[in-house]
């Protein structure tokens, strides 16, 4: 458990195993705390850092909005703090779009890059509007965030899988957690600047081997935003490559928003 004061901002980060570098950024509102069972998955292998991103958790909340290019500049500044020249990268959902950000910022640093259930923005397409949901009332919350996650999710497709249905009623009646002000504030920005993400015509600088793998049914990242950036990197690495970085798909494919679990890779190579 550390801190380090990067960019103006105290970023709080945790550093866990030992091996290669390896920089891990989760997703929209994720917390380290949110993530530890999926670092579990790689420090045994990877000496994996992962940080808690600018407003988020234990992070301090920056006073003014911010673009994914500073996101992209706190990734780098931490991987500069803990004497990192080059480091293998993996980002997934909205951590895969800042992970796209510091990959075609700093392109000479990343040995190998995974971009999980993520979008490129522009004409790549773009994941679905977080921040447009955050504004709906509860109820209407509750029942398009089902569907945003897995599109299979429909009122009809529930009647008939009972189990997915009764998993989701328990989901929904767990206490949502109130945040702070300053919380709420951070969660803002996230979604602010997640809004203005734009990377496609500079995915061509990469120049690290890179997998990206996304969700058959996923809605905030659907398969074909994947494919566009697949196309748009030079090295896409065939998933044989990346036996290392990814566990073994457990039994089933259900290939929504549940990122690591289930996934269809968009290859080329």
């Amino acid at each position: 458990m550390a801190g380090a004061l990067i960019n103006g901002i105290d970023v709080y980060y945790e550093v866990s195993g030992g091996g290669p570098p390896l920089l891990f950024i989760n997703g929209s509102g994720s917390t380290i705390d949110g993530v530890r069972p999926l670092i579990g998955l790689f420090d045994p292998a990877f000496q994996v850092a992962v940080a808690d991103s600018r407003g988020v958790g234990r992070t301090s909340v920056p006073d003014a909005a911010y673009a994914m290019a500073d996101l992209a500049s706190d990734a780098i500044g931490l991987a500069d703090h803990l004497g990192w020249h080059t480091f293998n990268l993996i980002g997934v959902s909205f951590g895969g779009m800042v992970a796209q950000e510091v990959a075609v910022t700093a392109p000479e640093r990343i040995q190998r890059l995974v971009l999980m259930c993520t979008s490129s923005g522009g004409m790549g397409g773009s994941s679905y509007p977080l921040h447009e949901l955050a504004q709906l009332e509860p109820e209407q919350q509750a029942a398009l965030s089902a569907q945003v996650k897995d599109t299979r999710f429909t009122p009809e497709w529930l009647s008939a899988h009972p189990q997915e249905r009764a998993l989701l009623d328990q989901l929904a009646r767990q206490p949502s957690q109130e945040l702070t002000a300053d919380a709420e504030r951070g969660t803002g920005l996230q979604l602010q600047a997640r809004a203005g993400h734009d990377v496609f015509d500079r995915l061509p600088r990469i120049n690290s081997p890179t997998l990206v793998a996304s969700g058959r049914y996923d809605g905030i990242a659907p398969p074909e935003n994947g494919a566009a950036i697949a196309a748009q990197i030079p090295r896409v690495a065939p998933v044989r490559r990346w036996s290392r970085i990814l566990p073994a798909r457990p039994n089933g494919d259900t290939g929504n928003h549940r990122l690591l679990a289930n996934r269809t890779p968009q290859e080329r190579g």
